[in-house]
């Protein structure tokens, strides 16, 4: 309940050198009153050291004591936070007696919540703070500080100002059934209707890039047996993730592993070797493999560069194909002639490390190509978002037909309701409780 006063954690479990406690609510500096020993003028905002206090009177630690009055808080309420000593017996003591005193834990996400429930932001902001915490790499990071500053909640706010006055013209008509909607007010309404879901479409448009940054690119390392993948997954890596082997089939199963190129987080997948299956073992790693492929956003294809073209290419579609980069590995071995007309392949020795840079650029090139990590363009949706937006785009354009045909004003009008519910449901203010608890049960403990 809003009324309560809350307790949690807020930094990470284990040892460390601080550990930070913190309480919310309308009961926050009372509670604090009988945990710790408060000076005669707390002065929010500045750090106070104070004894906490068991129920004895004894002292559990010492630590830095902030107060935050609200609405100038996190939350929006009054908080108090306790910055003592990173042990893990030591905080869970501290935060027992914040819940003997008086305080409620916390659930996941709570503190968060409650910011966007007391209107201290928007509910894009309010996923932006686990998509900061989780951020992999620097361009999720700056998307996740994008979001943070309120530019997926500015842009869906502006998009419902420019349909409002449209919505306002329509329920005029309605008031008064005797007059018709001229053509040059038609006009421009589609004009304004049409700005609009020009928008949203760029908005849907980032929700792939959205997935990339926040999940990383899919990047699948393939081909033939002994032609270098697990030695190029350690390339990039930086140290001995797979076993590498000359004997054929020692890759049974995929193995996963994130890294960071250009900026772009890459979730790279090891994968056996693709040819006939020797065992039931191997058979099943080869079907694994086959599945990542079919999943991929982006194939590292690795041949044996130094012999001839001989072994079949991966069947891929078309659109993966255009996802594919060809390794030409062992060039310290030289590059065999067979390869010579193969277009747009990278020699590249996994023993010196000789073309692992002009790797990195090209794996850039291509997600860049493939779904837009523009610098210039850092908005990127998650899939609620996307949701929403082709609601909106949807019930924009079912309107837009019933204006162009002279359907009833009531039907527009209703379409037209339905795109700014959908609109609002993106920052949170229309139908929030359906989506509430979904969004900050992922928040960890303490945010």
């Amino acid at each position: 309940m809003i009324n309560d006063t809350i307790a949690a954690i807020s930094t990470s479990l284990g040892e460390a050198a601080i550990s930070v406690v913190r309480i919310s609510g309308p009961q926050a500096l009372q509670i604090a009153a009988r945990v710790v020993r408060l000076p005669v003028n707390v002065t929010p905002r500045m750090a106070h050291l104070v004894p906490v206090l068991d129920a004895e009177g004894g002292t559990l630690d010492h630590g830095l004591l902030l107060c935050f009055k609200g609405p100038a808080s996190y939350t929006g309420e009054d908080v108090i936070e306790f910055h003592g000593h990173g042990g893990v017996l030591v905080t869970q003591r501290v935060l027992d007696r914040w819940l003997a005193c008086g305080a409620r834990a916390a659930d996941p996400g709570e503190f968060t919540q409650r910011a966007f429930l007391n209107g201290k932001m928007d509910l894009t902001q309010a996923e932006a703070v686990m998509d900061l915490i989780h951020a992999q790499s620097t361009l999720a990071l700056r998307a996740a500080n994008e979001q943070l500053g309120g530019a997926i909640g500015r842009e869906a706010a502006a998009m419902q100002q420019e349909i409002i006055p449209v919505l306002a013209h329509i329920e005029a008509y309605i008031d008064f059934p005797e007059e018709d909607i001229s053509p040059e007010t038609g006009a421009d309404l589609l004009r304004r209707i049409d700005a609009v879901l020009g928008r949203a479409e760029k908005l849907i448009a980032t929700s792939e890039q959205g997935r990339i940054l926040r999940h990383g690119a899919r990047t699948v390392i393939s081909g033939a047996p002994n032609v270098g993948k697990s030695s190029l997954l350690n390339v990039l890596l930086g140290f001995e993730r797979a076993i590498v082997s000359p004997t054929a089939g020692t890759t049974r199963d995929t193995i996963e592993e994130i890294i960071q190129v250009h900026g772009i987080p890459l979730r790279l997948v090891d994968t056996a070797g693709l040819r006939e299956a020797g065992d039931d073992i191997e058979r099943v790693g080869i079907q694994r493999t086959e599945r990542e492929l079919e999943r991929a956003d982006l194939v590292i294809e690795v041949v044996d560069g130094s012999r001839s073209a001989t072994t079949p290419r991966l069947a891929l579609s078309p659109e993966l194909a255009r996802r594919r980069i060809l390794i030409l590995n062992k060039s310290d071995l030289g590059i065999h002639t067979d390869w010579s007309s193969e277009v747009g392949t990278i020699p590249l020795s996994c023993l010196t490390g000789d073309g692992v840079e002009p790797l990195r650029d090209a794996i850039r090139d291509v997600i860049a190509t493939a779904g837009p990590l523009a610098a210039d363009h850092p908005i990127a949706i998650n899939a609620r978002h996307k949701a929403a937006f082709e609601r909106s785009a949807e019930r924009l354009l079912a309107a837009r037909v019933a204006l162009e045909g002279n359907e009833a004003p009531e039907f527009i009008a209703f379409e037209i309701r339905e795109a700014l519910q959908a609109l609002g449901d993106v920052i949170g203010q229309v139908d929030v409780e359906r989506i509430l608890d979904v969004i900050f049960s992922t928040f960890c403990i303490g945010k």
